[in-house]
């Protein structure tokens, strides 16, 4: 984790896009924009074609898909990216978030309220699970991102939206500002990364769940993705609860 080159990123894309765009108004992805250039701060490195799709970032560290949201729509990618080389998804999950009224017109900024919602690693596990088939290739890696981020919201009829059709402020961009974790999770750096240490042996969804502070209900929705990765084992039945252990992986 590189803190001033993070910040440098923040800078330059803001820049970039005010003078591309006016003052007011931001790109939609700019969260995107920003960690494909922390990455890879030399652009030709970006937007480069493999196999007929079009990679974020390729380098001497292979293959790097920054994705935001919609792990579904990297399924195709990996299919064709994985063979050839490592790949690198990186999910940034926001650990602070402060929630702005913006008005894109004017560029002129509401009320500013911390969000009381914090992120966790175990947030991932929702995209994840729309990828699982392919995790536990040895050429596959995630790096979660951990950020404090202001979210710009806008009225419906600002974004495109009819008014009515959807009701309150509507998410118009996330703004980083801080860059507190970087966490990398496959190939080298095992999946056993989510299982706390202080689960028995073997253990079940409630085991996890009250571990890792999710509740047993997106506990065993963490199983079923950790099972596809390689890293627990179902070994059997108690009750109505299934039993785990971790295969160290």
């Amino acid at each position: 984790m590189d803190k001033e080159r993070f910040y440098d990123s923040v800078q330059k894309i803001m820049n970039e896009e005010r003078q591309i765009n006016g003052i007011g108004t931001y790109g939609e992805k700019t969260m995107h924009a920003v960690l494909k250039n922390y990455f890879e701060p030399y652009s030709d490195g970006h937007e480069q074609k493999i196999g007929g799709f079009v990679a974020d970032i390729v380098g001497e560290d292979g293959i790097i898909e920054i994705q935001t949201a919609g792990f579904e729509k990297l399924r195709k990618k990996l299919e064709v990216f994985l063979p050839v080389s490592r790949v690198t998804v990186v999910y940034p999950i926001p650990r602070n978030k402060w929630i702005v009224q913006f008005d894109p017109e004017t560029g002129r900024r509401g009320k500013r309220r911390r969000s009381p919602v914090t992120g966790s690693v175990a947030d991932v596990f929702a995209e994840l699970y729309k990828i699982k088939t392919f995790i536990s290739h040895e050429n596959f890696r995630l790096c979660i991102v951990m950020t404090d981020v202001e979210e710009l919201r806008v009225p419906p009829e600002k974004n495109g939206l009819k008014r009515g059709r959807r009701r309150g402020y509507v998410r118009f961009d996330r703004i980083p500002l801080d860059i507190a974790d970087e966490i990398y999770v496959g190939g080298e750096n095992g999946w056993g990364y989510f299982i706390p240490d202080s689960l028995p042996e073997e253990f079940t969804s409630l085991d996890l769940g009250t571990a890792s502070g999710v509740g047993q209900k997106y506990a065993s929705f963490m199983l079923n993705v950790l099972s596809a990765a390689g890293a627990v084992e179902r070994i059997g039945k108690k009750g109505n609860s299934y039993i785990y252990r971790s295969s160290g992986k």
